[in-house]
């Protein structure tokens, strides 16, 4: 896709972080435009920023874990502007902590909104796009914990892995249908979010308190401890704009941070040469 003006696109989890950037590229060029998100007062500022930058943008209230919500979300995208051409499978949170002391409610949390949030809006979104018959984009955020391993935010890692291994297959079954859908697949690093505060928008349900599980909201685990030695995490813009340029370049794998490849590297060889795995964070974290 080349040309976006007066085309439409869906942002999940557009009213921070990633998915605000996104958004703001997308009204930058003059596209209609729909941003998603379950958190109320944010998204509703959200939509008053990007209105005052001259969008024409429609919020809609969204719990991506959910498909009523989802197909809700479409039907509205469809009332307001009649089509959908660019999708992006956006939201996104975290349970840090070891595997084996996360809760069910942990588990079930991640699993609806990394996953199953991408689930939906392919089940969902992919079919109308492809009776359009026209030129269209779905990109699926998942994270360079999608493609490396390593102690820490395990199931943040089981989703993430599950939304890259969705999106190749994706990928492969849009180009045997020779449709004019194209895909890709996010992969960021360390992105100056709000995804260490996720639990501001966790259901009352899934909460550990609530449901009388043991288990901490928020941990001190490897990937959390080496997140806080960054100096400099990457502005959110900067990963739109990247996102924006595979688009152009019809380009699948969208890595923001270069400097870690050695650790996709690491992982594969391990693989390959049937190794046992490769800890990447052990002597940054001595």
């Amino acid at each position: 896709m080349k040309a976006f003006s007066g085309k439409t696109a869906v942002v999940t989890g557009g009213a921070s972080g990633i998915g605000y950037a996104i958004a703001e590229r997308c009204a930058k060029e003059r596209m209609n435009l729909v941003v998603a998100d379950i958190e109320e007062a944010a998204l509703r500022d959200a939509v008053n920023r990007l209105k005052a930058q001259g969008a024409r943008v429609l919020g809609v209230g969204t719990d991506v874990s959910k498909a009523e919500d989802v197909e809700a979300l479409a039907q509205k995208t469809l009332d307001a502007f009649g089509a959908v051409h660019l999708l992006f499978n956006n939201a996104g949170v975290d349970a840090p902590g070891t595997i084996w002391t996360r809760t069910l409610s942990d588990w079930q949390w991640t699993i609806g909104v990394n996953l199953w949030g991408v689930i939906h809006g392919v089940r969902v979104f992919v079919p109308l796009m492809l009776k359009q018959e026209a030129e269209g984009h779905v990109v699926n955020t998942a994270s360079m914990g999608g493609l490396t391993s390593g102690p820490g935010m395990g199931i943040y890692r089981v989703t993430k892995h599950g939304v890259v291994a969705l999106s190749e297959t994706l990928y492969h079954e849009l180009r045997l249908a020779g449709s004019k859908v194209n895909v890709s697949v996010l992969c960021p690093g360390f992105v100056d979010t709000r995804i260490g505060d996720a639990a501001r928008n966790r259901p009352a349900a899934l909460r550990n308190d609530s449901a009388g599980e043991e288990g901490s909201d928020k941990a001190d685990e490897p990937e959390s401890l080496l997140f806080k030695t960054v100096q400099k995490l990457t502005p959110p813009a900067e990963v739109a704009t990247r996102v924006f340029d595979a688009i152009v370049d019809e380009k699948f794998y969208i890595i923001t941070h270069p400097d870690l490849k050695q650790r996709i590297k690491a992982r594969m060889e391990d693989i390959l040469l049937e190794r046992n795995p490769t800890n990447p964070y052990k002597r940054r974290l001595q």
